[in-house]
C-alpha cells in the first residue's frame, strides 16, 4: 500500500509564510512527478506547481514567485514554500505524485488527504 500524508497547514496573516510537506510511505518502487494542487469552496482542484524526480518545476501564474516546490527523494517527500500569502489563497491544499508501487509494472496518481490553509487579512 501507498500513501501520502500531508502537513503544515494552518492560519496566518496575510503576508506571512507557512511550509507545507508531503511525505509518501508505503511500498514504493519509484516516484516520478509530484505536485500540490488547492481546492478552496465552490471551485474546482487547481494545480500550482509540479517538480519532477530530476527537479523541474514549473508554477502556476497566480503562485509564481511566491511559492517554491521542492523535493527531498531520500525522504520520498515534497514540500511547497509559501510567502506573501494572500487572503485569496485559503483552501484546503492536496499533494499528488505518480509512483510506481513495488508490485506494478506501471505508476498511479496518488493523492493526500489535504492539508487546510486559512489566511486571515
Amino acid at each position: 500500500q501507498v500513501q501520502l500524508v500531508e502537513s503544515g497547514g494552518g492560519l496566518v496573516q496575510a503576508g506571512g509564510s507557512l511550509r507545507l510537506s508531503c511525505a509518501a510511505s508505503g511500498s514504493i518502487g519509484n516516484i516520478n512527478a509530484m505536485g500540490w494542487y488547492r481546492q478552496a469552496p465552490g471551485q474546482l482542484r487547481e494545480l500550482l506547481a509540479r517538480i519532477t524526480s530530476g527537479g523541474t518545476t514549473n508554477y502556476a501564474d497566480s503562485v509564481k514567485g511566491r511559492f517554491t516546490i521542492s523535493r527531498d527523494n531520500a525522504k520520498n517527500t515534497v514540500y511547497l514554500q509559501m510567502n506573501s500569502l494572500k487572503p485569496e489563497d485559503a483552501a484546503v491544499y492536496y499533494c499528488n505524485a505518480d509512483i510506481r508501487p513495488r508490485w506494478a509494472a506501471r505508476s498511479s496518481t496518488y493523492w493526500g488527504q489535504g492539508t487546510q490553509v486559512i489566511v486571515s487579512s
